[in-house]
């Protein structure tokens, strides 16, 4: 019933109902998913100036979704979008940017726009932002700028700028060292499932940085970061195995997560492992890269390392 009102409306002409047709199409809601005749409906309304339609036409190019992928148009239909205000289409046009994707690579004008999109509230502008003042990408570089603008995207649930809060504090870049923040920031993108942050967060732990020491904890988030197949985290995992830190001492398998590691490209993994093969018979080593055959066929690739 939605679909046959919103059609009534949109062949007279109606930019909203037009909208909000073609989203039907789009998502598959009330008839067979169509990208094609939701970027038509898209393109109805916004002819007529319906900035949501025009950002919806710009990704469609930029995408290839029920049209030819076209760079330019993309950019021409986002540009449209953005001069109006529509805060997703100016982060998409500071990615285009950034990227020198379909237009001529523009850090400064893509800092503009990634400024304009965050300062209304854009969650991945800020972020990107941030990245801008951290790197001196189309801006001077400005730690406390980076700090104040990734803090933002953090408040607002984004894993990677958490991490990049957490970063920040525990290094004192930008801010006075605070490892109790560091930690605290680590936990919030940890929680999400950011390998990186569970990987930090066991580090903490192992430590005793900003949290009491615990190294049932530490193997617990080197665990789950090592699941994801970061390598760092599965390094650290195969020495809390060979030392028996947090866990029973396992050569075993601190052989396999090290030989996973140096998969991933963990240069001390190597070397580690290098020296633990000295005091290994040829069986058991043997018995551990069959553990990491094992484990390696059951986690394809992610290339998780940040």
């Amino acid at each position: 019933m939605a679909l046959a009102w919103f059609r009534k409306a949109a062949l007279q002409n109606d930019a909203n109902a037009q909208l909000h047709l073609g989203l039907m199409y789009k998502h598959g809601r009330g008839v067979a998913r169509n990208e094609a005749q939701a970027v038509a409906w898209f393109r109805q309304a916004a002819a007529q100036d319906d900035a949501v339609a025009q950002r919806l036409v710009g990704v469609a190019y930029a995408e290839g979704l029920g049209v030819a992928a076209d760079p330019q148009r993309a950019f021409a239909w986002l540009l449209r979008a953005a001069e109006q205000e529509d805060a997703d289409a100016q982060f998409n046009l500071g990615v285009m940017l950034a990227n020198g994707k379909g237009v001529e690579q523009d850090d400064e004008l893509a800092f503009t726009w990634y400024h304009r999109a965050a300062e209304a509230g854009h969650a991945l502008a800020q972020y990107n932002l941030g990245g801008m003042y951290a790197r001196g990408r189309g801006v001077e570089r400005d730690e406390r700028q980076a700090l104040a603008w990734y803090r933002l995207a953090a408040e607002q649930g984004t894993p990677h700028a958490q991490f990049n809060v957490a970063v920040m504090y525990a290094n004192g870049h930008g801010v006075n060292k605070d490892d109790t923040l560091a930690a605290a920031w680590y936990r919030s993108a940890a929680e999400q499932g950011d390998a990186s942050a569970q990987n930090n967060l066991g580090v903490m732990y192992a430590n005793g940085l900003g949290v009491e020491r615990d190294d049932a904890q530490a193997v617990d988030w080197y665990g789950k970061a090592a699941e994801q197949d970061h390598a760092l985290a599965q390094f650290n995992l195969g020495g809390m195995y060979g030392s028996g830190r947090g866990v029973a001492r396992d050569p075993a398998l601190s052989f396999m997560w090290l030989t996973l590691a140096a998969q991933g490209g963990d240069v001390a993994a190597v070397s580690n492992r290098r020296k633990m093969s000295l005091a290994m018979t040829p069986q058991a080593i043997a018995s551990a890269h069959e553990l990491a055959r094992r484990w390696r066929d059951a986690h394809p690739l992610r290339g998780c390392l940040r």
